[in-house]
């Protein structure tokens, strides 16, 4: 349950956050995915992240706020942006921002570095120790069938575990919507337990004493971005 556990770890410590942080962060992933069809019955993307949205709690008039904003044209343009860095003692860390300034949002990350005295590297100067995947998860019990059917689809799986009526599905993050179609024919609003794409650490480092607060106020200093919607990292916080 490696990778399963791992994005189930990173869930818990996420509801932890301020509310505020994580409607802001799903209000721009709304707006974005509503741009040029802000109608859920037609725009599969909107549809699938207003429903994560609504499983996270994210209450309706926000989401209704963000896809009247992306109606028109009027609403900002947000980009995806990822920054890798490197932290105390062996850490290393990947930043995921949603952006409609990619100027600030540099500027704000660099300087959270800066703080710590660690530094931003290049493109791919850490994501290479990590696994980019799609997790997804729901309860079932058929876990075989729902293999086979995925299979027949065509599409690759990762890895699929079958335990205690909940099933764990993981793929390559280009092929999450096609497991969601197939898993959405078999179980008709089925619920999904796990619901996430992201970077995943090949190997976890343990840090200790003045690196592993150093880490601790590096991470702090990120999460309280507006624009960095999630922190990746190798370190094992126990």
């Amino acid at each position: 349950m490696g990778r399963a556990y791992e994005v189930r770890k990173a869930s818990i410590q996420k509801t932890g956050a301020a509310k505020a942080k994580l409607y802001s962060t799903f209000a721009k992933e709304i707006t974005k995915a509503a741009k040029g069809n802000p109608e859920i019955d037609t725009n599969i993307t909107l549809k699938r992240v207003v429903e994560k949205a609504k499983h996270q709690q994210v209450p309706s008039d926000i989401i209704n706020r963000a896809i009247e904003k992306a109606k028109g044209g009027n609403g900002d343009d947000y980009q995806e942006l990822s920054y890798e860095g490197f932290g105390p003692g062996q850490s290393t860390l990947i930043v995921k921002c949603l952006t409609d300034n990619v100027n600030r949002t540099v500027s704000f990350v660099r300087e959270a570095f800066n703080k710590c005295h660690k530094s931003l590297g290049v493109t791919n100067s850490v994501a290479y120790n990590y696994d980019y995947l799609a997790i997804i998860g729901f309860a079932s019990d058929n876990g075989d069938d729902v293999m086979m059917s995925l299979l027949d689809k065509g599409i690759e799986i990762i890895d699929l575990e079958s335990e205690e009526g909940e099933v764990v599905i993981t793929a390559k993050p280009s092929d999450a919507s096609s497991v969601k179609d197939v898993v959405e024919g078999m179980i008709p609003n089925v619920v999904y337990t796990i619901d996430e794409v992201g970077w995943y650490a090949k190997e976890k480092c343990t840090l200790e004493g003045e690196d592993k607060e150093v880490f601790e106020r590096l991470l702090s200093l990120l999460e309280n971005i507006d624009d960095v919607d999630y922190v990746y990292h190798n370190v094992d916080l126990g």
